[in-house]
């Protein structure tokens, strides 16, 4: 059974802020990012749409690490 805050690829926490009551109002991390549709279809069905992936397994780092910089 996939639980909501973990990543249903690899079992880490996935920092999902809308598995968590008490950031359930906030936007997940995961509408800022463009994820490749060949990592999700990648997961086996059963997987898909159960919960979010992490970061790692999302392969989408360098994006919110990029996100993350301040403006100069």
């Amino acid at each position: 059974m996939t639980k909501p805050d973990l990543c249903p690829a690899c079992g880490a926490p996935n920092d999902c802020t809308l598995a968590d009551p008490r950031t359930a109002d906030r936007a997940c991390w995961c509408y800022g990012v463009s994820i490749d549709p060949a990592v999700l279809q990648a997961l086996p069905a059963e997987l898909r749409n159960a919960a979010c992936l992490c970061p790692r397994c999302a392969e989408v780092e360098a994006q919110l690490q990029a996100t993350a910089r301040p403006i100069t």
